[in-house]
């Protein structure tokens, strides 16, 4: 009340009225007031809280009613679709998926590549399908989206479910002959871990899957697998074996022993079995990689230590040094660029990375490998080996399951001594290998050798059985022949000449079966025979009596002379006595003398050369190369026999040298150097394989120079063989192959008339034969190798009363001569003779009929007529020369042109001839000297011409007579005139 009175006195100042309205109001305040004092001394909510508390719910609650004729209101969370909306085009994305091509199910690379990390196993072996669907018919996607398709394929390798582990291995099977090891090898690594996590896993049936993948990738990537041997390797050998702690007296040591899994599907050594195979491929691969190591498929394996060297020969073609102007490059890597057969190789791009793994290269690494892979393949050949030798059949006999498994345990052993063989020490790394491993070979391999298989009974014949005793092959294809060589070629490697006495026990059984198989006639593939020889080259080696080794040749030789023999074994093992013979002759420090069959041998093989001809020109040409090589050596055995066969080989029809490559012919040619003696026969032979082109021109003119280095000319002060060519044979071969056709040829041509081979004019008794083209350039550059040999003789008369007399009985008697042993005849009497010597009158006056004959040719010759075109500058040169060597046979030419005896239409061209005479420099101080009779053929032809109009070329001819012969005053004139 006392707020309320202080209220009431602050307005008292005001109005009646506003103090009658706030005493209304402080009488409603003050009633209020009372009221919340007695509910709350009550305990109560006043009651307006309650009623709007109520009304509040109420509110909530309410349902709105609607009425007639108005709108339903609309409610707070109603969706507002009174929105506009448009298109958003992207082409570009649309196109791209337009272009994506898919399968039969309408899938692309996208969806299929996505569809592989599905949880389903069906969904993933549907996608791998699917893929190889699509890339088989869209091949070209393959390189787009290579590193996908790898790495979704390559994380299936360990997928659980077989049948999507099935599908990815048919799909890497389609599309690893599709990509390039270059395309694949950036992921290549990415694969490989794969492969690896696959071969390593718990699982046995990720592990057996993981083998096939690996065939894969050994038959397609053999070289990008090299370069993770290490991790491959061990991964082989976890796949057989398990580690296992062995307590020692030095302490604890870690050895692997063979696994056995008795709940596996198949049994222990099949298992063993599998995984070796792919070892061995997989050491092959590690061996053929190496440059050092031939393949077996390639022949006999030269040793490093006593074999002959290979070496890089170096031609020379001394007519291209002859100037001075090319240097001779002496050494392989001399020079500004190396030679391309350099032996140093670039890594591969694969193996550069910063951990290059060295694998079997190092020595360490493959000790190591060996230690751990021997004794496994020991035990597991313990397992498959027999117990105890089976009388009455040859050898011991094996299980079928235990010959695959023998075959690879021993080929892997072969693969692993040969890798220790390319190393720089080999010879330590085989005297290591017979310290440890000698005495277990012995033990476990020698024991029961020669093996055999037990279905090695079904043959035809019962004969058979007895001869063919080491040659049977099992049913499963092992051949056990070639298990047997290749125990024996591990063994012999471990021996040598030093060890002989200790090892004598072993090395008899070897040799026995050895000898036994080359003289039992057996039929050999190249696999068996090659590595039968490598075992008998390893023995002779080895051996120091020359009775054993006789012995081992003979046997090697009777095979040798089997007849229908393949060219493949004709060839390793004429290969195997070429190495013998050039081992034989290296070794010229012994005191052992050469052995009788080699040389028998040798004195074969000229007439083996004659009976094979073009059958084999590889073979005929190792042949041509063993026979160089013993003549080149003096063998008196070979020079005889190469001698007697000489007529049949240089046969210019069927003869070697005339259907052999070039290649071929070259040694042939040089062979001729080596021959006893040179019969006349025989260089009538060779003169013909000039003349028929057999040889080419470097070939033709290296046979001449041979000759002329074998004949008396040479002036040689001590000859290289006892008996030279005889004189008259050398002259003889020297004017044949002059004149490029023989007596029958020429004989023949006698018969053919009329153009277009023949040229003929009435002003000359002898016709021209036209030659082709390819025929005349062969013969020509012949024939001027053959003037130089004629130029070089010291007796220059006596030559030439040889070559005249020779001309004057085969030629000058001729009608028909070919035109280019006119051109010949004209090129080696000009170069032979000089104006003292005087020919005589038959000769002179052929001489001259031939200059004519030649000349009218070339003037008539018709511009159209390309191929004879191009002989005018060498037949024009021939002539002239000719003509200004030997004044006589102008003055010999002019005197027969008498022109009261030729038909009209050939005068504008004997007027031609004679202005292009009197224009030429050289000979214009001759025709000077014979003015009297060209003034009496022009006067000739003046008089024939008097009574008609005179043409061009008549008047061109007084002219140029009128310029050069009426005033007796020669000028310099051109050396050469333009006809």
């Amino acid at each position: 009340t006392g707020c309320y009175g202080r209220a009431a006195t602050s307005v008292s100042g005001g109005g009646s009225e506003t103090r009658t309205e706030f005493l209304k109001l402080a009488i409603a305040a003050a009633r209020g007031s009372s009221r919340l004092l007695e509910a709350g001394a009550c305990g109560s909510e006043p009651e307006s809280f309650t009623m709007t508390k109520k009304r509040k719910h109420q509110e909530d609650f309410q349902k709105v009613k609607l009425k007639v004729g108005k709108k339903k209101p609309r409610l707070d969370n109603a969706t507002v679709s009174n929105f506009k909306t448009k298109a958003i085009h992207l082409p570009e994305q649309l196109r791209e998926e337009e272009l994506l091509p898919t399968n039969n199910r309408k899938l692309n690379i996208k969806d299929l590549l996505s569809q592989m990390n599905h949880c389903s196993a069906g969904v993933k072996q549907s996608a791998l399908f699917g893929l190889k669907d699509l890339l088989s018919q869209y091949p070209y996607i393959i390189d787009t989206y290579l590193s996908n398709i790898l790495s979704e394929l390559a994380a299936v390798f360990t997928d659980k479910d077989s049948s999507v582990r099935a599908a990815a291995i048919c799909l890497l099977q389609f599309l690893a002959p599709k990509v390039r090891a270059e395309h694949i090898s950036p992921f290549f690594p990415l694969v490989s871990a794969h492969l690896s996590s696959a071969m390593t896993h718990i699982s046995e049936g990720i592990q057996r899957d993981s083998l096939k993948v690996l065939d894969i990738l050994l038959d397609q990537y053999p070289t990008l697998l090299m370069d993770r041997s290490s991790v491959l390797l061990n991964n082989f050998v976890e796949l057989i074996s398990h580690q296992q702690l062995s307590k020692q007296k030095n302490g604890d040591k870690i050895s692997w022993k063979i696994s056995v899994n008795p709940n596996s599907r198949v049994t222990s050594q099949h298992w063993r079995l599998n995984v070796l195979i792919r070892l061995r491929k997989f050491l092959q691969v590690l061996v053929e990689g190496s440059s050092a190591l031939e393949n077996d498929n390639e022949g006999l394996q030269e040793q490093n230590d006593n074999s002959q060297m290979s070496r890089n020969y170096l031609h020379i073609n001394w007519q291209d040094h002859a100037n001075g102007q090319r240097h001779i490059q002496l050494y392989e890597n001399g020079g500004s660029q190396p030679r391309i057969s350099s032996s140093f190789r670039l890594r591969s791009l694969v193996s550069m990375t910063a951990n290059v793994e060295k694998g079997l290269s190092s020595t360490e690494n493959l000790k190591r490998f060996i230690d751990i892979i021997i004794p496994l393949l020991l035990d597991c050949w313990v397992e498959a080996s027999p117990t105890q030798p089976k009388p009455p059949f040859f050898g011991n006999l094996l299980e079928p399951g235990s010959q695959q498994l023998m075959e690879q345990v021993l080929s892997i052993i072969h693969l692993l001594w040969n890798l220790a063989k390319q190393h720089e020490n080999a010879h330590e790394m085989e005297a290591w290998l017979r310290t440890n491993y000698l005495g277990h070979f012995k033990n476990h391999f020698m024991s029961h050798f020669p093996y055999s298989f037990q279905d090695t009974m079904k043959h035809r014949k019962k004969d058979s059985l007895k001869s063919n005793k080491y040659c049977m092959t099992s049913s499963n294809n092992i051949d056990h022949l070639l298990l047997n060589l290749t125990l024996c070629e591990i063994m012999v490697s471990l021996a040598s000449a030093s060890t002989l006495q200790m090892d004598s026990h072993w090395l008899d059984l070897i040799r026995k079966f050895v000898t036994e198989t080359l003289q039992d006639g057996c039929k050999l593939n190249c696999k068996q025979l090659n590595r039968l020889l490598r075992v008998t080259w390893r023995l002779l080696q080895i051996q120091l009596n020359k009775v054993t080794a006789e012995t081992l040749m003979r046997a090697v030789y009777m095979l040798y002379q089997q007849r229908n023999l393949p060219f493949s074994v004709r060839t390793l093992l004429l290969k195997f006595f070429s190495n013998v013979y050039q081992q034989e002759e290296l070794n010229t420090h012994s005191n052992r003398s050469r052995s009788k069959v080699l040389t028998r041998w040798l004195a074969g093989l000229p007439q083996q050369l004659v009976l094979l001809g073009l059958r084999n020109p590889e073979l005929s040409d190792q042949l041509i190369g063993t026979i160089y090589s013993a003549a080149s050596r003096a063998n008196k055995e070979m020079l005889q026999s190469l001698q007697a066969a000489a007529p049949r080989i240089y046969d210019p029809l069927d003869g070697a040298v005339a259907l052999l490559p070039a290649e071929s012919q070259q040694r042939l040619v040089q062979l001729v150097y080596f021959l006893p003696h040179l019969p006349g026969s025989l260089l009538s032979s060779l003169s013909r394989c000039c003349i028929m082109g057999k040889l080419s021109v470097k070939l033709s003119a290296s046979l001449i120079g041979i000759l002329r280095m074998r004949s008396s000319f040479m002036g040689w002060k001590y000859p290289a063989q006892g008996s030279s060519v005889a004189d008259v044979d050398y002259f003889s071969f020297l004017f044949s192959t002059l004149t490029g056709f023989s007596r029958e040829e020429l004989a023949s041509l006698q018969s053919i008339g009329g153009r277009p081979h023949i040229s003929q004019t009435q002003f000359s008794p002898v016709q021209l034969y036209l030659t082709d083209l390819d025929q005349f350039l062969y013969h020509w550059a012949v024939t001027e190798v053959v003037s130089q040999c004629l130029s070089a003789i010291p007796s220059r008369s006596q030559c030439i009363d040889i070559i005249q007399s020779g001309i004057c009985k085969y030629l000058a008697g001729l009608t028909v001569i070919p035109d280019s042993t006119a051109g010949s005849v004209l090129c080696a009497i000009s170069k032979l003779l000089d104006q003292a010597y005087i020919l005589n009158e038959n000769l002179s006056k052929f001489l001259a009929s031939l200059c004519y004959s030649l000349l009218y040719l070339l003037l008539t010759i018709e511009k159209e007529d390309a191929e004879h075109l191009q002989k005018r500058d060498v037949l024009w040169g021939s002539c002239i020369t000719m003509l200004t060597t030997l004044p006589r046979v102008l003055r010999l030419m002019l005197q027969s042109l008498q022109v009261s005896r030729v038909c009209r239409e050939e005068l504008p061209v004997l007027a031609q001839l004679l202005r292009l005479l009197m224009q030429h420099g050289q000979l214009r101080t001759h025709m000077v000297t014979n003015d009297l009779l060209v003034k009496q053929i022009v006067k000739d032809i003046m008089i024939l011409k008097s009574g008609e109009a005179q043409e061009q070329w008549l008047t061109d001819l007084h002219y140029y007579f009128n310029v050069y012969l009426a005033t007796h005053t020669p000028g310099p004139g051109a050396s050469n005139t333009v006809y």
